[in-house]
């Protein structure tokens, strides 16, 4: 389904394979460099996949023979799977350069999305992502990863609303070994759907988008 949203458009693909989503994402980049499609915003799920980023070292891969697809974006390795709601902002930025600025309205826009679910997540500058902190340990709910190539971005966010949780445990999630990744779902301690926080998610993300794109 496409829909649009001020200048951007939006793309929902619902569950769909990493490397095929991979591809449509270089597709759209190079279309919205060259100026034949506006910025967009895709959302979806994956079947369960790991990924590395640029930076991952190999004692942070999975040891148990997992497949693992090496991709071009920054940050390290992470899992996708179903009930993670994926983000791919393919956007033309206003200021090319400011990838920083980018990253922060991302993070601004996923801490609010868990603020209305009564989740008090926050940033905190050493490490990427968004992340709950309390007497509990620190806890990833969301990880960043992106690429800027001619002014546009690709790659983006992952936000864990009710995904299989152990399948982390077969990695050093993000190259942060002394911390934990949670969920929606863990939090709440209740059952919840990617459907029951889409809606939400679109709204502060468009919002935040609007600020950094073209």
């Amino acid at each position: 389904m496409t829909t649009a949203t001020s200048a951007i458009a939006l793309k929902k693909l619902g569950l769909m394979d990493y490397n095929e989503a991979w591809q449509l994402q270089r597709t759209f980049h190079d279309e919205v460099a060259t100026g034949q499609r506006p910025s967009t915003l895709i959302l979806l799920e994956h079947p369960p996949v790991f990924t590395a980023g640029r930076r991952t070292q190999e004692h942070e891969r999975p040891t148990d023979g997992s497949t693992v697809i090496d991709v071009d974006r920054g940050g390290k390795i992470t899992f996708h799977g179903p009930g993670q709601l994926v983000g791919y902002p393919i956007v033309q930025l206003r200021n090319g350069n400011d990838v920083v600025g980018f990253v922060r309205e991302i993070e601004t826009a996923l801490i609010k999305v868990c603020a209305d679910f009564g989740i008090a997540a926050e940033r905190f500058c050493e490490r990427s992502g968004v992340w709950i902190r309390d007497s509990r340990g620190d806890r990833k709910i969301a990880a960043i990863g992106l690429r800027v190539a001619r002014g546009v971005t690709m790659h983006g966010f992952a936000l864990n609303i009710s995904p299989d949780l152990s399948y982390f445990d077969r990695i050093v999630p993000c190259g942060i070994p002394d911390a934990g990744v949670t969920s929606f779902a863990r939090e709440l301690g209740r059952e919840i759907s990617i459907a029951d926080v889409s809606p939400i998610l679109e709204r502060h993300i468009f919002e935040s988008l609007a600020k950094v794109a073209q």
